[in-house]
């Protein structure tokens, strides 16, 4: 407000994004959220310039802080429930500060929180579509270390405390490879846990953004297979916990995600009862060469390029597509057959080697989809079919 300096988030020199105050006269830049080891993502300016609200994102959870501007320093809010938050706006008087939550029992709903006070009002509450939110658990932040004794984090969404026993679980990876799962609200998703009496874990394994710019590049070229190794780390997790049946696991994914789960359909055949690849990618040299050409030169950065010898041994190495003999469980492959990313090409050639192989495919194409499906009809369809594979091959 006095026109001296810009307020910016920055990670010059740092593994995260940091927020800085850029002096205008003298060119510096001063860090303000040095001792947070973690991204920063949104910011907002009372209107007297007095405070600034910030969000990080930690461990895939937001957190909201308030910083004093005429001292840089700053105080967490407490009390905010495990989530997604956004849209902070404060009141003209700089008295109360407005937010979006998203989590577990909510899909997105406005917030006050009255900065004297510390108490948060919660204003609105989202339609949800008949379901019961008071049978909805909080998902658990768990944390496990892999081969290389690097620690991989995810979260854990229980079934309602009415399912008994060990409870079977299914593994979804995410996509990016640099995408990140963050808690928020579960949507359709919320079945399993409800209905089913799965449990859902959602990794981040080495690769994901939100951990910094060292942890990105974990999984970079031939670094490929460590983050597979996560999901394997993740299994021996999951045999130690009294609640969890390691006897039903299923690995599911979609987009990188989904060549996550074939490589862990054929590395880890023995530990897993199925799996369910939605727009995988089965070998990155035909990836590679059939995506689409505006994509190609960023994915070689990330996955290495294929006109290389050496690099295209290795792709051959670990392609799940010449592995299929080690896939001894039942796989689910859904495909858009328009996906300009992952050519449909990908998933039609998984499928005849399993079925020459004798293996068991399930095997559902849309021929007026993407890259996921988004046609109502065709989601609708999919999920009634996830859920019947579940039920012949996870619940039996």
């Amino acid at each position: 407000t006095d026109g001296k300096g810009i307020y910016l988030i920055s990670n010059k020199d740092s593994e995260f994004n940091r927020l800085c105050l850029y002096d205008l006269a003298s060119g510096k830049m001063k860090t303000l959220t040095a001792d947070i080891p973690w991204d920063v993502n949104g910011t907002e300016l009372s209107k007297d310039g007095s405070l600034l609200a910030f969000t990080t994102n930690e461990n895939g959870m937001s957190k909201v802080y308030i910083l004093t501007t005429a001292t840089g320093t700053y105080k967490p809010v407490s009390n905010l429930p495990v989530g997604m938050v956004g849209g902070l706006r404060f009141t003209s008087d700089g008295k109360a500060l407005g937010l979006t939550i998203a989590s577990h029992e909510s899909t997105s709903d406005v917030y006050q929180y009255d900065i004297a006070s510390g108490k948060l009002t919660r204003w609105t509450e989202s339609e949800l579509g008949g379901m019961d939110a008071s049978a909805l658990r909080e998902p658990q932040l768990i944390t496990w270390n892999s081969f290389d004794k690097r620690a991989i984090s995810g979260y854990l969404y229980r079934p309602p405390a009415s399912f008994t026993g060990k409870r079977p679980v299914i593994i979804n990876i995410h996509g990016g490879p640099e995408g990140q799962f963050r808690p928020s609200f579960m949507g359709r998703n919320n079945y399993f846990m409800n209905e089913l009496g799965v449990a859902l874990i959602c990794p981040n394994v080495r690769g994901s953004s939100g951990y910094g710019k060292t942890f990105l590049d974990l999984d970079n070229g031939i670094l490929r297979e460590n983050s597979v190794k996560d999901i394997g780390a993740l299994l021996d997790w999951i045999a130690q916990q009294p609640d969890l049946d390691a006897d039903r696991v299923m690995v599911t994914g979609g987009s990188y995600g989904g060549y996550m789960t074939l490589a862990v359909a054929f590395r880890y055949s023995d530990r897993i009862r199925c799996a369910l690849d939605v727009v995988g990618i089965s070998n990155f040299n035909t990836f590679l060469k059939n995506t689409e050409d505006y994509r190609r030169d960023l994915r070689r950065v990330e996955y290495g390029d294929e006109r290389d010898p050496k690099m295209a041994a290795f792709f051959e190495e670990i392609a799940p597509l010449n592995h299929t003999a080690e896939i001894k469980k039942p796989l689910f492959i859904v495909q858009g057959g328009n996906d300009p990313r992952v050519p449909a090409s990908e998933a039609v050639q998984m499928k005849d080697k399993i079925k020459q192989g004798g293996g068991t495919v399930w095997f559902l194409m849309a021929n007026d989809e993407g890259h996921g499906f988004r046609k109502k009809d065709n989601t609708d369809f999919q999920f009634y079919a996830t859920i019947a594979f579940i039920q012949e091959y996870l619940l039996k």
